[in-house]
């Protein structure tokens, strides 16, 4: 290989310069190398090219078709990257992007053409401009959202500024006018949604004026349930089968208060109504009278956070305990009752129909000598105690009181003595309530005259403004016992003269060991009656109503159903009651849902024009709305 290179190289030299003459020589006589012999030109060592010639003919060939391949790469690489750039400038489709890289990929004759072509991606980015704002309708609002905001939020937001009730049912209308799906709740940034059912101002509502021996037909709703979607369910399906009234909670016997009302002695407080006015609205558009119940001295949420309020003891001096529980303040105490018909007045200000007392007594249980109380402080010892009715040295203290129902079905662990009705024979065979004498001869002040003084107050402060007040007492009572009223200070004939209604709690479980029956739950028609006999008999003359509270759960009975409900009602009636009232602590009124389509349907038997179940009584049309509609600024109706 070596002997080869050294022989080659001085060819190379030599047919380098044989090229430069020949370049001469063509350009001095072009026709001389045209008759050149052939053979010359295919001599090895005089025409022939060096073996790599080829080699450097290939390179060099290959480096000029490899810059020509490099600039079509080149120019198609920047062609697609102009192409995505237009495409994230502004929306294109896949035919409009082929078109640009075809026009790209051209001739360079139809540049001009392709340029024409690429006008219209800017007229295509001014298409992706916001639209204009939407100009809200009457009675809508539009709302621009953030980004990650959600449609519920929104409503919780918006809720006091709308007619809805509760926010869930406010979400569900914004998802219905936007024309979005139940599940879609989240929104987009900027992302525009219409708000349904604005109002001017808040809503404002008055009381209708109704005679107090109006026929209530009414459920009692706690706080919780009344500003709640399924609440407002209930509500709607006791209107549809014949209700006309609801009784929902203001302050619950716990001291927790429900609506927003601010009071040193309250402090902070969870709120499940948030819109009293508009609540009463909604019932009102619904031809519904609207009761507001406040359990008056019961209120734990009050002696715990001010002790001194509290009943006292006697021996240590501290906060006294009913059977253990921190729960009831000190009814003669001032601050107490201040607190408690303020929030009354305030209430019968938003538009409510009717006040109701609950819990307007002392306690009936625990230790009763060790309880003392404010209007006792002049009194060292306690009044001699009235149910000492002959040499009987037992305490009072171990008598028990029938309570009302509570949210687990009741609260008496046992019964005091069975007592027999004392009933005297008229001319005509039947029995009669015999009534008593219900204030014992003692001295000082009683329970009952704080009860009474109080209720004389409330009532006069009350009465001005257009609502009715009832009262809700134990339905043992019109048994007129000494130990029960020496306890509670529920003295049914003072309470008479300081109230429009008298609701006693009549439930027939609850009268255990009352009248020798064994369970007293299984004799609705008995106990019902009785009691509303003994309850005419002692108010007689006064001119309250009696309307009475209805046993709506199966506790101590075995017989409870819609018929059993019919038995209430019914009786109730016959026995002068006007209206009737349903309590279930767990808002479940299944079976009076069903029995009122069944009372209405047999409401009048067969040639009769009085009613066997009720009369059907309604609020005056001209004075209720129409529907929940927004109300003008100026606060009419």
């Amino acid at each position: 290989m070596h002997h080869l290179t050294c022989i080659r190289h001085p060819e190379e030299r030599r047919f380098k310069r044989r090229v430069m003459r020949t370049k001469r020589d063509r350009a001095s006589a072009p026709a001389r190398t045209q008759q050149l012999p052939a053979p010359n030109r295919v001599t090895p060592h005089v025409t022939s090219r060096p073996p790599h010639w080829r080699l450097l003919s290939i390179c060099n060939g290959g480096r000029i078709r490899l810059r020509h391949s490099s600039v079509r790469i080149i120019t198609g690489f920047f062609c697609l990257l102009f192409a995505l750039a237009a495409w994230f400038l502004a929306p294109h489709s896949a035919n409009s992007l082929a078109n640009a890289q075809t026009n790209h990929a051209a001739k360079p004759a139809v540049a001009s053409q392709s340029q024409a072509q690429l006008q219209p991606a800017s007229v295509s980015v001014s298409k992706t401009t916001p639209p204009p704002a939407l100009i809200p309708a009457p009675g809508t609002e539009i709302y621009t959202a953030k980004r990650g905001e959600a449609i519920p939020t929104i409503a919780h937001r918006y809720l006091s500024r709308t007619s809805y009730l509760t926010s869930s049912e406010l979400a569900e209308a914004i998802r219905s006018v936007n024309h979005k799906s139940d599940g879609s709740n989240i929104l987009k940034n900027n992302e525009q949604i219409i708000i349904p059912g604005i109002i001017p101002g808040p809503v404002t509502e008055k009381t209708i004026p109704v005679a107090k021996d109006f026929e209530v037909r009414a459920i009692y709703l706690t706080g919780f349930m009344a500003g709640s979607d399924h609440g407002i369910r209930v509500i709607k399906h006791w209107h549809e089968v014949g209700g006309n009234a609801v009784v929902f909670d203001i302050k619950d016997s716990d001291g927790s208060v429900t609506i927003p009302f601010e009071h040193p002695l309250l402090g902070q407080h969870p709120v499940y109504v948030r819109d009293v006015p508009k609540l009463v609205h909604f019932l009102h558009s619904l031809n519904m009278h609207a009761i507001a119940r406040i359990a008056i001295f019961r209120d734990e949420r009050l002696v715990v956070q001010h002790p001194e309020l509290a009943v006292q003891s006697r021996a240590t001096h501290t906060a006294w305990r009913e059977n253990g529980k921190l729960v009831w303040t000190d009814p003669s105490n001032p601050k107490v009752q201040d607190y408690d018909i303020v929030l009354a007045k305030y209430v019968a200000g938003l538009g409510v129909d009717e006040i109701q007392f609950d819990y307007v007594r002392f306690p009936a249980e625990g230790n009763q000598k060790d309880a003392m109380f404010v209007f006792q402080k002049d009194q060292p010892q306690p009044a001699p105690d009235a149910t000492k009715e002959s040499k009987d040295a037992k305490d009072p203290s171990d008598d028990v009181i029938l309570t009302s129902a509570k949210a687990d079905g009741g609260t008496v662990p046992q019964a005091a003595a069975p007592q027999r009705s004392t009933v005297s024979k008229s001319k005509a065979g039947t029995n009669t309530p015999k009534a008593q004498s219900p204030k014992p001869e003692v001295r000082g002040p009683q329970r009952s005259d704080v009860i009474a003084a109080f209720l004389k107050r409330a009532y006069s402060e009350l009465r001005p403004t257009g609502v009715l007040l009832s009262l809700d007492v134990f339905g043992v009572m019109a048994w007129q016992r000494p130990v029960d009223l020496s306890h509670t200070g529920q003295d049914i004939i003072q309470m008479a003269k300081y109230c429009d209604v008298l609701s006693p709690m009549i439930y027939p479980s609850h009268f255990f060991g009352m009248d020798g029956i064994a369970h007293p739950g299984d004799e609705p028609a008995h106990f019902i009656g009785e009691s509303m006999d003994r309850f005419e008999l002692i108010t007689k003359g006064s001119g309250v109503v009696i309307r009475p509270w209805l046993q709506a759960f199966h506790w101590r009975t075995r017989t409870y159903s819609p018929e059993y409900i019919k038995i209430q009602v019914e009786t109730a009636r016959e026995k002068g009651g006007v209206g009737f009232l349903f309590w279930n602590a767990a808002n479940d009124y299944s079976k009076p849902f069903t029995a009122m389509p069944e009372m209405k349907s047999a409401n009048f038997k067969e040639g009769s024009r009085d009613p066997r179940y009720f009369r059907g009584d309604e609020l005056p049309s001209a004075t209720v709305q129409a529907s929940l509609d927004p109300v003008p600024s100026s606060g009419a109706h």
